[in-house]
């Protein structure tokens, strides 16, 4: 797969699946991951947070994910590797897991308002993952 510019635009929304495979967080991890890779440029994202926590759950490791991605030639291909790689069966309790967190649970946390200022402005009980694409669009729009 190619390299991203995140700078041009945002990772996928943390709905969006990757391909047939319905688990939050991915397709946007593959678009972070792929900034990554020589020539992309991952901007002002990062890794570790949401995307780490979907690697830890899912046991797979960020630099072997990198090269699976590097050498994919599709998002079609990540899937079926991840699928293959990780326990299927979890994946129902992954989404729920960033499903049941919310933006209110960090408002105490003062880097986290500081890197997402847009969790001043949303509900307490806006679901973090939604707050990722509300920042995402918000951040572009003034770009």
């Amino acid at each position: 797969m190619d390299a991203l510019d995140l700078t041009r635009r945002p990772p996928r929304s943390p709905r969006e699946p990757l391909s047939d495979l319905d688990l939050l967080m991915l397709a946007r991890t593959v678009d972070k991951l792929r900034a990554t890779l020589p020539g992309g440029n991952i901007g002002a994202y990062q890794i570790t947070g949401f995307s780490s926590r979907l690697l830890l759950k899912l046991g797979i490791a960020e630099a072997l994910l990198r090269d699976v991605i590097a050498r994919a030639g599709g998002d079609a291909e990540v899937a079926a590797w991840v699928r293959e790689h990780s326990d299927p069966s979890a994946y129902a309790d992954i989404n729920a897991g960033f499903e049941q967190m919310t933006v209110g649970e960090r408002l105490g946390d003062a880097e986290f308002v500081k890197r997402y200022p847009i969790a001043r402005t949303v509900p307490p009980e806006t679901r973090r993952i939604d707050m990722l694409a509300a920042d995402d669009a918000e951040s572009f729009a003034r770009n």
